[in-house]
C-alpha cells in the first residue's frame, strides 16, 4: 500500500527487468530536447572475450549546446558514451511510475546498475572547460555607462517618509520637557473629563515628547490593547476619580 492506493505489480508478474543508468547532466538536458519520437541516440551491446560491453552514441542533432555566453564559438557535447557496468549488490531495487491515473506502477526489478560516462576527446575537453568557465562567473558584475539611464527607477534627493521623518522629530525637540509633577497635574485634570485617551490627544494636551508622556503614563495608567477602546489609555483603578461617577453609582 502507498499513499496513491493500491500499486500495480503488472510489472513483477512479467518479471521485467530494467537497467539502473547513471547518466552525465549535460546528457539528460540534452535528452529533454528531442523532438518527434523521442530518439536520442543508439545503444550498442557486445561481447569482448566473454565480456559484455556496452555503449550509447548520441543522435548528432543533440550534440549542438546551447551556451548562455557571450562567446560565439559552438561547443559540441560528445556523442560516445561507454558503459562501465556495476552489480547490483545484492540489494532489491525496482522502477515505478505514476500512471495516467494518479497510481503507482512497478515497471520491474534493477537486474543491472550501470554508469555512462563520456568518451574522453577534444569536444569533451572544450565541454570541460566550458563549465568551469561558467562555475567561475561572478553572479552580479558592473559596468560602466556612456551615458544615464532614464527608463529606470530615478533616485531622489530625499524620500517622502524621511522628510516626514524629520518633521516629526524637529517638533518633538521644540517640546521641552515639564516637571514630572506638572505633567501629572495635567494628566489627572484631563482623565477627571474623560475615562479613555488615546496617546495622540494626551501628547496635544502636555505639550509633551511622546517618550517621556509614556513613561509617566506606565505609572498611573493602563493601555488597552483589545475590547471596545483598544489602542487607548486610561487611569489605574487606584487613581480613578472621574467628574460625575458618584453620581452614577
Amino acid at each position: 500500500m502507498s499513499d496513491k492506493g493500491d500499486v500495480d505489480l503488472t510489472g513483477a508478474k512479467q518479471n521485467t527487468g530494467v537497467w539502473l543508468v547513471k547518466v552525465p547532466k549535460y546528457l539528460a538536458q540534452q535528452w529533454a530536447k528531442a523532438t518527434g519520437r523521442g530518439e536520442v541516440g543508439k545503444l550498442r551491446i557486445s561481447k569482448n572475450q566473454g565480456k559484455a560491453e556496452v555503449a550509447f552514441t548520441l543522435n548528432e542533432e543533440l550534440t549542438i549546446l546551447e551556451t548562455s555566453g557571450e562567446k560565439s564559438n559552438q561547443v559540441n557535447v560528445p556523442r560516445e558514451h561507454p558503459f562501465t557496468m556495476q552489480t547490483v549488490g545484492g540489494q532489491t531495487l525496482a522502477v515505478f511510475t505514476e500512471t495516467a491515473s494518479d497510481k503507482l506502477a512497478l515497471d520491474g526489478v534493477v537486474v543491472q546498475r550501470a554508469e555512462c560516462r563520456p568518451a574522453v576527446s577534444e569536444s569533451y575537453m572544450r565541454l570541460k572547460k566550458l563549465q568551469y568557465e561558467e562555475s567561475t562567473k561572478p553572479a552580479r558584475t558592473s559596468r560602466q555607462l556612456d551615458k544615464a539611464v532614464t527608463t529606470n527607477y530615478k533616485p531622489v534627493a530625499n524620500h517622502a517618509y524621511n522628510l516626514e521623518y524629520d518633521r516629526k522629530k524637529k517638533e518633538e525637540g521644540k517640546r521641552a520637557r515639564l516637571d514630572k509633577q506638572q505633567v501629572l497635574d495635567m494628566l489627572f485634570s484631563a482623565f477627571e473629563k474623560h475615562q479613555y485617551y488615546n496617546i495622540k490627544d494626551l501628547v496635544d494636551i502636555t505639550k509633551q515628547p511622546v517618550i517621556y508622556l509614556k513613561e509617566i503614563l506606565r505609572d498611573i495608567g493602563i493601555y488597552n490593547v483589545k475590547g471596545t477602546h483598544k489602542n487607548t489609555w486610561e487611569l489605574k483603578p487606584e487613581y480613578r476619580h472621574y467628574q460625575g461617577e458618584e453620581k452614577s453609582e
